[in-house]
This record gives structure tokens, sequence and C-alpha cells, in this order.
């Protein structure tokens, strides 16, 4: 019997192969699609999740009212950690991360920077990263000791057992590799090159006990049976408990199985997060393997009349409905099994270029016996539900009317097959209008003004001996036509490094706690970076030399302040009196998709790391750099010349975002295709059915033209449902994404126009291709046979 229902199976798969290659094209593209996204999904959830204490592990946050709203954020003071360890007995063990530190590592003769973290020796009890080499307790004791990743050390070391090995930070301090660490997973927030001890932290005078600097993250290992719910509530009061000033806000701990999906915050309570697009990735997997099984029962269905004589014969002879209905679901499996293998090599194709498109390192363990089963039960849910509309139609003739040769697919019959290309379509349509808001939210953040000029500016970091020859690297770079202006200053122009709610002022309301923007800049800040100057003046210690006292202020801050007139004002910072030279247009240095924020731009005594150069739009930027880099090396002969485009920098801003609509537009592009596949099938059977029909109408004088409109309109007519299903739905859908963010587009109408117009035109020309095909056949060759 099985033998007997293969040998159908695959005679009905050669004698239609037209039929057979969409049908299978369209299941393999939809379940390679499926299975790409669900790999990206499988990826963002299992985030953190090999950690062994992982359901004990929590994130220490804070959150205090700022600017009228209650707002959280996950960095602390340094001094958390050893206070929960020493008073909460909630908390087994605590530890710090003092994250991305950039070191020059030497061995030999290697230079390479490196970046990294600084942790409390009992880290690597804490978190479960795997020490190939080395005692995970001891290997962060001694203060000069050092664990590395099998990657830094073979870009160290080559193929030599590093362990025990010294090498050289910063050209000062020696180390001794006491740890070797198995490369960091791909689904893990934490990204480091080494681990150093947070003594040597404490040694190089970073380390502090300011209850007022929120400067590192505290990890929180609870005890067995701890009460999460009762530190939580001790938390509330710990600054007012410990803090010398500032003792407003409060404390909570965050567990680690929410922080990659759920750790967005509105109004101090959790608000989604990247949940959001797991589930919108996971609904689209959804509709592409629905759409797939569609255009699957859509075919079978279509080609019924093929069958009806088959099935008529098999009932006539005894077989039961239910041996009919699973010889059906057993071809429609056959199938999906053939398009699973198709789809897996899809797959494998796609990896590096969905990997590069993700930022991930994704891949299909093949080891793993649980994937094979997974993957079996993909292909057999898939073939049932594909199968299962077609089984039961096909299985539901009668046999009399069928044998007599006066079966025909009743009116009745063919509403769930336009139902089921309204389904198809409006999927598609939602995805087209979410891939357009998404473009057009990107394109009306990137139009937003800057605030400062990002041509020909770079940014390097003042590393190694740069710092000390600052004044000779900048005049003979000024001098050389390499730069047009020099200025230094406390972080890139494109990102925040610190802010502070404590500034003062006269006439300050002492209940206000807006947060503040700080920045740090030495002279000629403002032509450098090309800030819009509004008021007053620019940085200029030789004519000024109390400009490092100085401060600029952003049209934010002056309003925040309340200054009608600013110039001259004094502002108090860390024990520092500062006096307003200059007021600048707001500029983005965070986000471009939020509110600009209050900024002041503090004067030379700040703290200044970062060099900013404008390089002379009169030579080429490649001689520019060239000459640049001949003078780095020459005060700074140690360390590599590592800039970097401002512009570039920005528009890394927009990355999440774009990924997020070539994805989107990529699964639109997918799911056309797949219905264009079924549509294409569809109307080549409803030409090939109606075919003397059309001979009729040609000799009868009907024009091309006429009978092209007659076999397309239908088809036509389901593609305008469907625009109207789906124009709410992605409606209603895009307007719930756009409002995280502040700075953002309205629905625009033309959307769902263009959606619907671009939906349309594909149909017609899917449909019409064969339409005019048939028309334009020879009506003597359709109607020979009368």
């Amino acid at each position: 019997m099985l033998k007997n229902y293969l040998k159908i199976a695959f005679r009905n798969l050669l004698r239609n192969k037209a039929f057979s290659i969409i049908n299978i094209s369209g299941l393999a593209i939809g379940m390679a699609s499926a299975i790409l996204i669900l790999l990206w999904i499988q990826n963002e959830v299992s985030y953190e999740q090999f950690h062994e204490k992982k359901d004990r592990i929590y994130e220490a946050w804070n959150k205090a009212h700022f600017s009228g709203k209650l707002q959280a954020w996950n960095t602390t003071p340094k001094i958390l950690a050893r206070t929960l360890e020493k008073d909460y007995p909630e908390v087994e063990q605590a530890v710090r991360v003092y994250w991305d530190h950039v070191y020059l590592f030497s061995v030999g003769d290697k230079r390479l920077t490196v970046s990294g973290n600084m942790v409390d020796s009992n880290f690597l009890q804490v978190f479960s990263f795997p020490l190939i080499k080395g005692n995970p307790k001891t290997a962060l004791m001694d203060m000069h000791s050092i664990v590395i990743t099998e990657k830094l050390a073979k870009k160290l070391y080559g193929d030599e057992d590093p362990m025990g090995k010294v090498l050289k930070l910063d050209n000062k301090d020696n180390f001794q590799v006491t740890g070797l660490l198995k490369d960091l997973p791909n689904n893990t927030r934490f990204k480091f090159e080494y681990l150093l001890p947070w003594s040597y932290l404490r040694y190089v005078g970073e380390d502090d006990a300011s209850w007022g600097n929120n400067s590192t993250r505290t990890y929180v290992m609870l005890k067995p049976n701890a009460s999460v719910v009762a530190l939580n509530t001790k938390l509330k009061t710990i600054r007012q408990r410990y803090a010398d000033s500032d003792k407003e806000g409060e404390m909570f701990v965050y567990p680690m199985s929410r922080w990659r999906l759920y750790s967005s915050f509105k109004e101090g309570v959790e608000d989604g997060g990247r949940i959001e697009f797991v589930r919108l990735f996971g609904i689209i997997a959804v509709f592409i393997l629905l759409i797939a099984c569609i255009n699957f029962m859509n075919l079978s269905t279509a080609r019924s009349e093929k069958r009806a004589k088959e099935v008529g014969i098999r009932k006539v002879v005894g077989a039961p409905k239910s041996a009919l209905v699973g010889q059906f679901i057993g071809e429609s499996v056959l199938l999906a099994l053939i398009a699973g293998i198709l789809a897996v090599l899809i797959v494998q194709v796609s990896l590096p270029a969905f990997n590069k498109l993700t930022d991930k390192e994704l891949f299909i363990d093949y080891g793993n016996y649980r994937n094979w089963v997974f993957a079996l039960g993909f292909i057999l849910l898939t073939g049932i539900i594909a199968g299962s509309y077609p089984a039961f139609f096909l299985s539901s003739f009668q046999p009399v009317k069928v044998l007599k040769g006066i079966f025909r697919s009743s009116k009745a019959l063919i509403a769930p097959r336009k139902i089921l290309v309204v389904l198809q379509f409006s999927f598609a349509i939602i995805l087209i209008i979410g891939t357009l808001v998404v473009k057009h939210q990107i394109s009306y953040a990137r139009e937003r003004e800057a605030g400062y000029d990002k041509n020909n500016l770079v940014y390097h970091m003042l590393s190694g001996d740069l710092g000390k020859n600052y004044e000779l690297v900048k005049n003979e770079l000024l001098n050389a036509g390499v730069a047009t202006s020099v200025s230094k200053t406390s972080a890139p122009i494109t990102q925040g490094w610190s802010d502070s709610w404590d500034f003062q002022w006269a006439g300050k309301d002492p209940n206000d706690k807006t947060d503040f923007d700080r920045f740090s800049a030495d002279q000629n800040i403002v032509k450098t970076a090309g800030f819009q100057l509004v008021k007053g003046r620019d940085f200029d210690l030789k004519q000024f030399p109390t400009d490092s006292t100085a401060v600029l202020l952003n049209e934010s801050a002056v309003k925040a302040m309340n200054f009608k007139e600013p110039i001259g004002q004094l502002i108090k910072d860390i024990g520092v009196e500062w006096h307003v030279v200059g007021v600048i247009k707001d500029f983005i240095l965070q986000s471009p998709y939020y509110p600009l924020k209050p900024m002041v731009v503090e004067g030379a005594r700040g703290w200044l790391n970062v060099m900013h150069i404008k390089l002379n739009p009169a030579k080429s930027t490649e001689s520019n750099l060239k000459v640049a880099e001949s003078i780095f090396k020459k005060y700074n002969p140690e360390y590599p010349f590592e800039y970097k485009f401002v512009d570039e920098e920005y528009a890394r801003k927009f990355d999440d975002e774009k990924r997020t609509g070539i994805l989107t537009a990529l699964f639109a592009g997918l799911t056309i295709f797949i219905s264009c596949l079924g549509l294409f099938g569809l109307a080549a059977y409803m030409a090939q059915n109606r075919i003397k029909e059309i001979g009729v109408r040609k000799v009868l004088g009907a024009s091309v033209t006429s009978i092209t409109t007659l076999l397309s309109k239908d088809f036509l007519k389901l593609v305008i449902i469907a625009l109207l299903i789906a124009s709410p739905i992605a409606g209603f859908t895009m307007y719930k994404w756009l409002q995280n963010y502040p700075y953002r587009v309205n629905l625009e109408w033309w959307v769902f126009v263009l959606a619907g117009m671009s939906a349309i035109s594909i149909a017609i020309l899917t449909v019409s291709f064969q339409a005019i095909k048939a028309a334009m056949t020879n009506p003597v060759k359709n109607l020979r046979t009368e």
C-alpha cells in the first residue's frame, strides 16, 4: 500500500513538472525564511542562558525622578558591591564590571590595542565563562594578573601556551597571564578580550567611594532561596542610608533572564524592549510559512479535477475517506520533505550574508540530536498544514458524479481559495507598509540637523604620549596644512560619556532635578566641530587664560536654567565655579531619535582624552591622513594611528533601525515572491481550464486586451480586498512601533497608497503574463477538437 502511494506521488510530481516546481520552490523558500528567523530568535532568547547560576544572578539598577519623569538606568556607584555583600544578607556575592578599557598590549615586537574589562576577582565564579586553563577562584587575585581569550592569545603568542607569560600594558606595567578563556559566545552582553583585576583600577587611582558617581555596573548573586522582593524593598532606601548627598532615588535588582529582551523602562516601569522585535519576527516567520502552505493548498485544489477520477475509482473499490486523507497528506509531507532538504541548502548558503546583516554568528548545529528532532517535526507540521485542506477537499468528491463525467468545481468550493489568496496578499501588504514606515522613520532621523559639521572631521584617542605631546602634534598638523583646526574633548562628539543633575546656578529651584549632558573641550571647539554659535564666543585660552573654567551652554540649557542673559553667569559643578562665555545651538550627542538634552560644555579644566581634527578640505583625505600618521608616529611611536571619521560614527547610530528595515524589506520581498509563485500557478491553471472559452471569444472578435482584462480582474479584486484588510492592521502595528521614538514621523497616507499600488502592480504583472499568453494563442488550435 505504502509503495503504491509513493509510486503515485512520484508519478504526479513528474507528470506535472511546472506545478511541482512551483509547489516545492514556494515551500522551500518559505521554510528557509522561517528557519533563518527561528535561528535569529533562538539566539536572542538564549542570551546569558549558559551561566550555571543564571537564576540567581541580578543586575543593580538606579531609579530617580529627572525633569518630572521617573527614569531607570543600570550604572551604579563603585562602592555599591561591597555595601551589598556587607549589609544585605540576601546577597551571596557582588561583582563590579568597569567595561571597555582600551590598552596597548606589548609582547616582544608586537603592539595591539585591545578592549576589555576590569572586574572583581570573583567575576569568573559568578559568571560561567569557561576557562580552558587557570583557576577561576584565583586567576584574578593578584593585582598584576590577567585573563585573556583564545583569540587574543593567538594574536599575541601564536600557537605557544600563553599561561605564565608576561605582557606589558601601555608601556608601563607588566602582567602575567593566569587564565585562558574560551572565546565568548555570540549570545552574551559581555564583549571583552581580557579581564584585569579591580585592584589594578584602585592602583591607578580610578576607584572611589562616591555614591554620586554612577560609572560602573554591579551584578549580584543571591543566596539560594533568597527573596528578591525583600531585597528590592530594602534597596528603596539605600541612598538615604549611605549617601552623604544626593540621597534622592532608589535602587533595585533586575533578573538576568530579562536583561536582553525586556530592559526598556518607561516612568520607572518595565516597558518592552527587544522582545517586541522577537515577537514581530516570530509573527513574520509564521506568516511566510503560512503563505507557502497556502500556495500548496491553492494549487492542489485548483488541480482537483485532474485527480477526481482517481478518487472516484478508489472510493468505488472500497477506499475509506480516512485512507484517502492519509494518502494526500502523505503526498504533501513528501513534498515538504523534499522542500525541507532544499530549504536547509538555501539556509546554509544564505547564512554568511544573513549573519553579516544581523551582526550575529548563527549556525545550524548538525551534531545536536534535538535539532534533527525539531527539523523532522517542522517538516511534518508544514506538510500536514499544507496538505490538510486539499486532503479533505479531494477526499470529499462523490464517486457517482466523478465517474459519470459531470464533476465540476462548484462555486462554493471557489470561496476558500479566494480567501487564501486574500490572506497571502494581506500578509504581504502588511510587510510592505512596515518596510516603508521603517525607511521613512530612518530618513526622517537622518535628515535631522546634527548641530555640527561632520564632514572632514576625525577623532583619535589621546593614547600613550599624545597627552603630553598634544601641543606639538597639534602645531605640526596645522603647520603641515593637514588640519584647519584641532581641539581636545572629554569624549567623541558622537557619544555622551557623562551627565549630571547636580549643577548649581543663581536662582535654581532647590527641587529642580534636570539632567544635563556634560562635555568638556579646550579652545577652538566651536571652530573644530562646526558648532553654530548663537551668543558670545568660542574658548580661547591664549587671549583669555581663565577660559579653562569657562563654559558653553546649548540653547536647551539656557532655557532649563532660565537665563535671560546667559553670558557671564556662574555655574558650579564638582566644586568648581564656571563662567558662561557662549551659547551654541543644540547638537545631537547621543540618539538622533530622542529629544536633545540640556548640555554644559566645560573648558579645559575638565577631563580631556580625545583629539578632534578638522581635516583640510583643500587636500585629499588620503594625503591628509598619510601626513597625520607620520606626525602621530613621531610623537607617539609605540601606538598605532587609530582614527575614526565622525560622519561614519554618526551613521552607526542608525544601524539597528536600518537592520530592522532591511530585514522587513527582505521578508516582504520573499512574501511577495512566494505569493506570486502561487498566483502564477493559479493563473496558468485558470487559463488552461478556460482555453476553449478564450478560443470562442477570439473567433467572435474579442481583442487580446479584453481577454487579458477578463482573466485578470478576479485576481485584482482579491488584491484590493487584501489591501482593505491589511491597511488598518499595518497602520495600528506601525503606530505602536513609532511610539518607541520621541522624534518620529507621522503615518502618512501615501505609505498605504504606495503599498497598495505596489501589490496591485505586482499581481497584475504576474497574472497578465499568463493571461496574455492564453489570449494570443491561435483559436483554431484550441477549438479543433470540438
